[in-house]
């Protein structure tokens, strides 16, 4: 009875060694992958997911601004007599409606990226350039965060004499999830569009009117 019982602690004792092996290796594989795995595969995630983002954001804006945007339409330039320019004043209800078209758009076709996902091999965790397509593919979910945000910008530089270029841009911010296996992670999308590069000729006045800029060195 006494050796029956020794054999049976003894057993005991051996499945307690087993178990308690088999949660360190679980954790130092997943240290591991934590450590090494996850960095490399988060940074080609992210980069995947901008690179996706700003795609769908550069088709659209070539879609809507081609069809849209016309200067002479968006911006009113007022003459004296004399030719010089007294006002410059935008039609900043047209602008603000292609603004929101371009995120409407945007924001349909990145709520569709929640059907696709990313495939990232990994064989990015080598930082081997060579190893780079091998092994395994691990897939990650990209979900949009919110809607676009979209605001213009625009820049008055000298051209020469008597004549100054104009150039406006449309600024857009989008935020993106990405599913990762252990964490979440978003990532912010800010690229800035150009709208039109227009040459005014004639000294821009100091009146303008609805005409965003970070620029006010105005010839």
């Amino acid at each position: 009875m006494e050796y029956y019982t020794k054999r049976k602690k003894h057993k005991y004792i051996s499945f307690i060694i087993v178990i308690i092996f088999i949660i360190v290796i679980f954790n130092i594989l997943l240290i591991f992958f934590d450590k090494r795995v996850m960095p490399a595969v988060t940074e080609i995630a992210m980069i995947m997911a901008k690179t996706q983002t700003l795609n769908i954001i550069n088709e659209k804006s070539v879609n809507i601004l081609s069809k849209d945007f016309k200067y002479d339409e968006m911006i009113k330039i007022e003459k004296d007599n004399q030719g010089n320019i007294i006002l410059m004043q935008s039609d900043t209800v047209k602008l603000n409606y292609i603004a929101a078209e371009l995120s409407s758009e945007c924001n349909k076709e990145l709520s569709d990226m929640k059907n696709s996902a990313i495939q990232v091999p990994l064989g990015w965790m080598s930082k081997q350039s060579a190893f780079y397509s091998l092994g395994p593919k691990m897939t990650i979910e990209i979900e949009p965060i919110g809607n676009i945000i979209t605001s213009y910008e625009s820049k008055f530089e000298s051209a020469g004499i008597n004549q100054t270029r104009h150039k406006i841009y449309l600024d857009v911010n989008a935020k993106v999830k990405l599913k990762l296996p252990l964490r979440d992670q978003e990532v912010e999308v800010n690229t800035q569009i150009p709208v039109s590069d227009t040459i005014i000729v004639g000294k821009i006045p100091n009146t303008t009117i609805g005409i965003p800029t970070n620029d006010q060195n105005k010839n």
